[in-house]
């Protein structure tokens, strides 16, 4: 039995010194010194010894017991050692080597133009209202004075979810309810995207973004309405720009107007990009209907103003000098990284 344990112990030695890994040392703990280890049968099996060996004996086992434990810590404290500088040498980075190249993001072009429009009327007292896009019929047409036959409220403009909801065609239904729940003066900007059973092209898409404003207060008059607008015209497009009304209809406004401005490529002398006429149309605007002001429950006799609505596509790729709407959505970072 002593001899056993002597080579047990021998055994312990050249195994615990040869284990490579941490993993391989707690192996050879558990194999020695465990419940069902080597060492322990020893000390269980002494009951078959006679009562003059059993002293020697249990000695001599918990001596080895405690010498391949310290031999464990000892060897484990060097292999754990071991273990962390070959990870260190694994995980080695190079501080002189190049790092890999990182693609930051852009702002897409109709934010770019968005920012420098509100900028613009931020600067003139506007705030900036917003709305959800999908809207009631009657916020998107009968408010605003759309009679039951317009052709815009077929099947064949708009998207209908049920009879009386929507995707909203324009941003004006955020004029309605701004108008619904404040109360005059009101001066805001309601930009956002819309949606019309629309063929996709260069020039049209199914969904597009507008801007719109509306000013409600009294002694409001069309001269209001004509110095906002040049005003905007001549941040955006430059100083030199002019502008032009001329009449149109919508039932929303009344008088109405579509406004052009004279062309930045050629100022107004007449080239390609204005079709040699040297204006350029931008948006439609008029004073606002006393019809659509008794509607939202704002007294016509008393308080009046004006309303305006652009298409932000438009306007960027005016300002851009963008051919082709469908590369706006296209979202290739090629294009978007030049703006």
């Amino acid at each position: 039995m002593k001899e056993k344990l002597h080579e047990l112990l021998e055994e312990a030695k050249r195994e615990i010194f040869g284990a490579n890994a941490l993993k391989e040392l707690e192996d050879l703990r558990i194999k020695y010194l465990g419940k069902k280890g080597e060492v322990t049968l020893v000390l269980k099996n002494m009951k078959d010894l006679s009562q003059e060996e059993r002293p020697l004996i249990g000695k001599i086992a918990n001596e080895i017991r405690e010498d391949i434990e310290k031999l464990l810590d000892s060897v484990k404290e060097d292999k754990k050692a071991l273990e962390i500088e070959r990870q260190l040498e694994k995980e080695s980075v190079d501080v002189t080597m190049p790092s890999k190249r990182t693609s930051r993001g852009h702002k897409h072009p109709i934010n770019v133009a968005l920012d420098v429009i509100f900028d613009i009327f931020l600067g003139m007292g506007f705030k900036i209202a917003e709305g959800p896009e999908v809207e009631t019929v009657y916020n998107n047409f009968d408010a605003l004075n759309a009679p039951i036959d317009h052709p815009s409220r077929g099947l064949s403009d708009t998207f209908y979810i049920t009879e009386d909801l929507i995707l909203r065609t324009q941003t004006s239904p955020i004029q309605v309810r701004t108008m619904k729940s404040q109360k005059p003066p009101i001066k805001i900007i309601a930009p956002g995207r819309c949606f019309r059973n629309d063929e996709i092209d260069a020039t049209h898409s199914p969904m597009f973004h507008q801007i719109e404003g509306l000013v409600i207060d009294k002694d409001i008059t069309m001269a209001d309405l004509k110095g906002t607008l040049d005003m905007f015209a001549k941040r955006l497009f430059g100083s030199q720009t002019k502008t032009k009304f001329r009449p149109h209809y919508f039932p929303f406004t009344e008088p109405s107007g579509e406004v052009d401005v004279s062309c930045f490529k050629c100022g107004g002398d007449g080239c390609r990009f204005c079709k040699f006429s040297g204006w350029i149309e931008i948006l439609g605007c008029g004073m606002v209907h006393p019809n659509v002001l008794e509607e939202c429950g704002i007294d016509s006799t008393v308080y009046n103003g004006f309303a305006f609505g652009m298409g932000l596509d438009r306007i960027t790729m005016l300002k851009y000098e963008i051919d082709d709407i469908r590369v706006l959505f296209e979202n290739d970072v090629r294009f978007i990284k030049q703006f």
